[in-house]
């Protein structure tokens, strides 16, 4: 039976409604034995259908392409599909000059330019005119399309092409146009090309698909659908036999780099790095560390993986020679080359990390090294790259946009008809991520789930969860190759100016081995340069990473309070509520403490007992004496990924392979499917070798909380180190690393709100915008923060070098206007922050001032356009309500002040009052909103953090309680909670929420950061 030979998934954006793996698995269900994949415009979801074709071993894929080919001024249609790798290299060419041209989305391309690119390609188009255009570049290959749909303009349709065909010698293929796999995704298709094509169902007419014929057939019902041109499927059997290109089949090299005379890369990279070892270790090398050097240099030399990490080195070095930190994460920190070649920070000999986890010769798969960077220049970094390899050498991996439950509420909502207003209050109310649409949605928002609409709406917006909507960039993936990467796979603009993407997304390029090198804006190393920059001058503090003390007692005491707003990693609520509990002391505590706050750690119940044996009351005990190498160095207790690899090997049986195997589906996006299968053979494993059935399947709950995010070891260390570093800086310099942290936003987990009100607790003197003083960055001023202009609502790039020069004094408004030309946007907004205070202007007068001035940017300057008024002070509470609405922040006080004498009234603490309560008091707080979180480890309990003018209250809200106040729980932005206090046994205090009500405090503009 021949196969199907047009077939496209939801990765072709709206054009298909059902997955590749879902399209494979109902072709191969049906008894199909091949099937060509061609997705509009792009290869986007070959990869996964290709795996999954692997998978099950009984379907051949065919690669292909469905492009638009522009003939007389209209866009016809043409499937390409490629008879070997020559083929495949001039199908994605040919793909990349369409989207290169074109705008974003968009793949047009000419007749000429086919035909340019027609070498080693089979083509079939449904177009008589197009079937006529192409006829001599591609000769016998081409071939017309015959699509069967049961539509009316069918028949007439089919004698054209047939008539064009025979007078060219041209041979018929048949296929349907298949858009989803089973006819109950029907109802999707239709919402999805209402999408497309911007109308609702109700006015979309004729542009839908007239009946379910775009499903995939049976071959019986294919077979019977053409049986009065049985030639038809003879001569689609004959193109399928010809397309014999697959991607295993893909020959990939990296690229190879620049070395000295006589070096290859494998010798170039051990010279590297032995001399990067004596620098690391003062010209005397231990022998463990050399003996670890030579394995690992062996094993590279055999993959032949050496130019990956000249790659790697030169990037670093190009970080270094620019003043740009950077440092290595992940599985590369088990790598002692990778620390002598200065890309990581983390001596693995020296904490007994596993190369083995990192690169094997038994996995043979690339290495992969995640580099952080300065998150403000990292962009520096992506153009070297592009730089040193070629546009066409180099380009960024992709990351599929996909649609969550509240886009897809909306889209599908829209197409159905649905009252506006209830549509806003459900997109309100579901969760960003995750979770679909269930009645309780609809009962929240007041509607009846039971209408038919709701119904409707309600599947639907299910069925599209997790759809590719647009194609985006990875974080910073880079796909590096020794050929132009356009041969391998096809290349688009992305959106950023400067960059260009693949076709293929991290899943993709791993699935497929290939290189990648991944370059990763990271706050925190910002942070860190910013202080060193404002410490510059203090010649008893640090400038550079390596020169911050170690195992400094006082920065661990900090910790151990769980005093950390902006320190990186540890500065959530429930990283801070930990840190009491662990009291770190080493930096090995530090460690622990990044991984086991973790859904891995929390969902295998890891947690407490490693507490208790942590503080002598509980035995550490082993599940049995020959995992004590294992769980030595956490009590007993598994908490990396790691060592829950070992445990699967020693404990379960599984070999290393196997082992790597579920490594792979504990990283697998969304792995939750891939990670049950192991389940019956690891607990009956781990049973069968001595080992109590409880701690099985509580080894396996963490594997489970693995699947959505776990730490090795390894990355754990490496975010520790930068963990310890930012602990200092604010322990010892709090005035320098809070002004850093404001220059760095935005990043981190808090708003600048919290990090000034934070360092004013600390003592650091915070000052006010400052016409005559302020910059554009904030800075130190005789040891306090001067707030600078960067924070003003209002203002851009375009006013920052400005303002930078700005010769001062300025003494008036209209001197300021002719020196710099700002505009009355911007001078309302610097009057609206209280800039002009020094002048003696309060902000009423100033603004009046500001929308009174006459000239724009490039006049002789301006004049006031009214005689100014005199008007009435701002009261001290209105002023910092004033500073929120413009700058997010104030530097005179907190909103919660101005609210104290009547919270007094009704007897609601402060915050500092509550902390000092005791355990199960009943108490009626009510503080501004900083935080929400709702981590997917909590069955559904919510983690509130509210701020007043003393400090945070942790707030508990459980799943219940939740529900019921739901839409003041995710709208208040000063909240009101009764409750019980909780205290733990080491001074944490949380209020466990009973019910919640906004407290109505006037106009307060929202600065919570919410669901990290």
């Amino acid at each position: 039976m021949p196969g199907l030979l047009w077939v496209k998934s939801h990765h072709s954006f709206l054009h298909g409604a059902s997955s590749p793996e879902e399209l494979v698995d109902r072709a191969a269900e049906l008894g199909w034995t091949e099937i060509a994949l061609t997705d509009r415009h792009g290869v986007y979801g070959i990869v996964r259908a290709h795996v999954r074709a692997k998978e099950l071993g009984t379907l051949r894929l065919v690669p292909g392409v469905e492009l638009d080919v522009v003939h007389d001024d209209t866009p016809r249609i043409l499937t390409l599909h490629p008879r070997g790798r020559e083929g495949w290299a001039n199908l994605c060419r040919l793909v990349t000059q369409g989207h290169l041209r074109g705008p974003k989305g968009s793949a047009l391309v000419t007749v000429a330019e086919v035909a340019a690119h027609a070498r080693d390609l089979m083509a079939a188009t449904p177009d008589p005119a197009l079937l006529e255009a192409l006829a001599d570049p591609f000769g016998n290959r081409l071939h017309g399309l015959v699509a069967r749909h049961r539509r009316a303009t069918d028949g007439a349709h089919e004698t054209t092409l047939r008539r064009v065909a025979a007078a060219r010698g041209l041979s018929l293929v048949a296929s349907p146009e298949v858009l989803y796999h089973h006819p109950e995704r029907r109802p999707l298709q239709d919402v999805v090309t209402c999408v497309r094509v911007g109308t609702t169902l109700h006015q979309a007419g004729t542009r839908l698909a007239g009946n379910e014929l775009h499903g995939i057939p049976t071959p019986e019902a294919h077979r019977a659908l053409h049986a009065d041109h049985a030639a038809l499927l003879e001569a689609t059997e004959a193109y399928l036999a010809r397309c014999r290109f697959g991607l295993d089949d893909l020959r990939y090299r990296y690229p190879a780099e620049a070395l000295p005379s006589g070096e290859t890369p494998e010798s170039w990279l051990a010279r590297l790095t032995h001399e990067g070892a004596r620098e690391r270790y003062d010209g005397a090398v231990p022998a463990d560390v050399q003996a670890q050097l030579e394995r690992e240099l062996e094993v590279i030399t055999d993959l032949e993986y050496g130019g990956y990490f000249l790659t790697m080195h030169e990037i670093v070095h190009h970080c270094r020679a620019e003043g740009i930190l950077c440092q290595g994460r992940g599985s590369a920190a088990n790598s002692a080359v990778c620390f002598c070649l200065g890309i990581t920070a983390v001596d693995p000999v020296r904490m007994g990390l596993l190369f083995e986890r990192f690169l094997s010769r038994e996995r043979a798969e690339p290495p992969d090294i995640d580099l952080d960077i300065e998150h403000e220049r990292r962009e520096e970094v992506i153009q070297h790259v592009y730089a040193r390899y070629g546009r066409r050498r180099a380009a960024m991996v992709a990351n599929n946009i996909r649609y969550r439950t509240r886009s897809a509420l909306r889209e599908v909502g829209k197409v159905l008809g649905v009252d506006r207003t209830d549509l806003d209050s459900l997109a309100r109310l579901a969760s960003h991520w995750g979770g679909g649409v269930d009645d309780a949605l609809f009962a929240q928002a007041g509607l009846d789930p039971e209408r038919p609409i709701h119904r409707h709406l309600a599947r639907l917006t299910n069925d599209l969860l997790d759809a590719p909507r647009h194609l985006s960039i990875h974080p910073g993936g880079f796909l590096l190759g020794h050929l132009p990467v356009d041969e391998l796979v096809p290349i688009e603009p992305a959106t950023m100016e400067g960059r260009t993407v693949v076709q293929w997304d991290k899943y993709d390029v791993e699935a497929l081995g290939l290189f990648k090198v991944d370059l990763l804006g990271l706050g925190a190393l910002t942070c860190i340069r910013k202080s060193f920059e404002l410490l510059k001058d203090d010649p008893a503090a640090p400038h550079a990473m390596v020169e911050v003390p170690t195992s400094d007692a006082a920065t661990y005491s900090m910790c151990s309070e769980g005093d950390t707003v902006g320190v990186f990693q540890i500065e959530s609520r429930a990283q801070m509520a930990m840190l009491p509990r662990l009291r770190p002391q080493v930096f090995y505590d530090l460690v622990i403490q990044v991984a086991i706050v973790r859904p891995g750690p929390i969902q295998g119940d890891m947690v407490h007992p490693y507490l208790r044996r942590r503080v002598g009351q509980e035995r550490v005990v082993y599940p049995h004496e020959n995992l004590r190498p294992i769980l030595e160095k956490t009590l007993g207790v598994p908490i990396f990924q790691e060592q829950v690899m070992k445990l699967a090997v020693s404990a379960g049986g599984y070999t290393a392979g196997e082992a790597d195997q579920l490594r792979r589906d504990m990283a697998a996006w969304r792995s939750a499917g891939k990670i049950e299968k192991h389940h019956e053979r690891l607990t009956r494993g781990m049973i069968e070798r001595g080992i109590d059935p409880a701690f099985a399947e509580r080894v396996f709950d963490q594997i489970r909380g693995f699947g959505e995010y776990g730490f090795p070891e390894s990355h754990a260390a490496s975010f520790a180190l930068l963990a310890y570093i930012t602990a200092y800086l604010r322990c010892h310099h709090p005035a320098a690393f809070a002004c850093a942290l404001l220059n760095s936003q935005p990043m981190g987990f808090y708003s600048a709100a919290t990090i000034v009100d934070d360092a004013k607790r600390h003592g650091v003197e915070v000052r006010p915008i400052d016409i005559e003083r302020s910059r554009w960055d904030h800075a130190l001023e005789d040891g306090a923060i001067r707030m600078g202009f960067r924070i003003v609502k209002g203002l851009g790039e375009k006013e920052r070098p400005v303002l930078d020069a700005l010769p001062r004094p300025v003494a008036d408004m209209e001197t300021l206007v002719r020196r710099t030309g700002l505009g009355q946007k911007a001078l309302v907004a610097l009057a609206e922050s209280g800039a002009f205070q020094p002048w003696g202007l309060g902000r009423r007068d100033a603004l009046w001032q500001a929308r009174g001035m006459r000239g724009v940017a490039g006049t002789l300057g301006g004049t006031a356009a009214r005689t100014q008024l005199a008007f009435a002070a701002l009261a001290p509470e209105d002023a910092v309500l004033w500073d929120y609405q413009v700058s997010g922040h104030s530097t005179r006080g907190h909103p919660m002040e101005r609210y104290r004498a009547q919270l007094r009234h009704r007897r609601h603490p402060r915050s500092d009052e509550l902390r000092r309560m005791p355990d199960g008091r009943r108490t009626e707080y009510v503080g501004l909103v900083i935080t929400r979180q709702r981590p997917g480890t909590a069955t559904g309990v919510v983690f509130l953090t509210l701020e007043d003018e003393a400090g945070f209250v942790n707030v508990v809200v459980w799943a219940d309680v939740f529900e019921a106040h739901r839409t003041v729980a995710k709208t208040s932005t000063v909240l009101g909670v009764a409750g019980k206090v909780q205290r733990g046994e080491e001074g944490v205090v949380h209020l466990i929420a009973e019910r919640l009500w906004p407290f109505r405090a006037g106009d307060l503009p929202s600065r919570s950061r919410d669901f990290h």
